[in-house]
């Protein structure tokens, strides 16, 4: 699977994800540090990645519907910092292949996952 990871994850995240068998690669490692979230969008479209995130806009199902994308990971961990992300990341990782999460709006905390799916 195909991913990009968001500016706002810590540079382990990219690691963590290729370690795991992904083709990963961040937004800073493709020099769009910066870029704007349609154009960050356009970018994860065009390329058919699925997104692993920390920025809440992409959780919103309005503006990026389930079964519309490759998929989005959201991370929302209790605290800020890179420890409490990369232990968020590596528990999804643990308990779930993230081919399975494919054209989901998946939001993961410390207590729970969240899977949107399309309507049937």
């Amino acid at each position: 699977m195909r991913i990009k990871v968001d500016e706002d994850l810590p540079k382990a995240a990219s690691q963590i994800l290729r370690d795991r068998g992904y083709e990963a690669v961040s937004v800073v490692e493709q020099r769009m540090g910066g870029t704007k979230d349609p154009a960050l969008w356009q970018a994860v479209q065009s390329e058919q990645r699925f997104l692993v995130t920390a920025d809440k806009g992409f959780g919103d199902i309005r503006l990026y519907p389930p079964g519309t994308h490759v998929g989005i990971l959201l991370l929302r961990p209790d605290q800020d910092g890179i420890h409490p992300v990369v232990e968020l990341l590596e528990q999804v990782l643990t308990d779930y292949d993230l081919c399975a999460l494919s054209e989901t709006v998946t939001v993961a905390t410390p207590r729970d996952i969240r899977i949107r799916r399309a309507k049937s």
